[in-house]
């Protein structure tokens, strides 16, 4: 088995290292640069031909990729603690949760990011710089709808930290990378995001 990785400020990567880090488990990492382009380059892209990271193969030349495919593979094999739910309603929230962050926040920062960030230009021809910094606004109407479901509660699901907290940490982290911070009067989202940023798998 080998994981590959991405360094910061790469967000998916990051997600499965964080779960790991929960789980307190360790695999073999080999480490694809993003600025140098190995992920666009032929020996990554035998791996996973999309080239992205993270891609974790197997020594019978099977690979995952898609980091929450990956973390669940992993749930599978350690399941405590249960970082995708327990229970059929508990589950459930956490597959909407992790679905809404995807949707309504990563897709609109995923555009800015190809469209507006020097980092990208190279690889993004033409960017469409007036379309990427139109989504600007809806990451940060996510980010308020996030902030109210977020009253009350110490974790999304109201109960622990899980997969779901993982994925909002990252695009939150990623967005404030690719220059669309946080609110400052975003009181409660501002609150998770710093007990999260406490836990150590943060560090991961």
């Amino acid at each position: 088995m080998l994981f590959y990785d991405s360094a910061l400020p790469a967000p998916n990567p990051r997600r499965v290292r964080i779960f790991l880090a929960e789980k307190h488990v360790r695999v073999p990492m080999a480490q694809i640069s993003i600025p140098k382009a190995e992920h666009k380059a032929e020996p990554f892209l035998a791996v996973n031909p999309l080239g992205q990271t993270p891609a974790l193969t197997f020594d019978d030349g099977r690979v995952l990729t898609e980091s929450v495919a990956i973390c669940r593979y992993f749930e599978i094999l350690h399941p405590d603690p249960p970082m995708f739910g327990h229970g059929a309603h508990n589950i459930a929230e956490i597959d909407m949760w992790t679905r809404r962050i995807e949707l309504r926040l990563m897709t609109p920062l995923s555009m800015v990011w190809l469209h507006t960030h020097p980092w990208t230009a190279r690889i993004v021809q033409p960017q469409y710089t007036e379309y990427g910094e139109s989504q600007r606004p809806r990451v940060l109407a996510a980010m308020v709808e996030f902030d109210r479901a977020l009253a009350g509660r110490d974790w999304l699901d109201g109960e622990r930290y899980t997969i779901a907290d993982i994925v909002l940490l990252t695009t939150i982290d990623f967005a404030k990378f690719v220059g669309v911070a946080m609110p400052d009067d975003l009181e409660h989202l501002r609150a998770w995001h710093a007990r999260a940023s406490a836990r150590p798998s943060a560090q991961a």
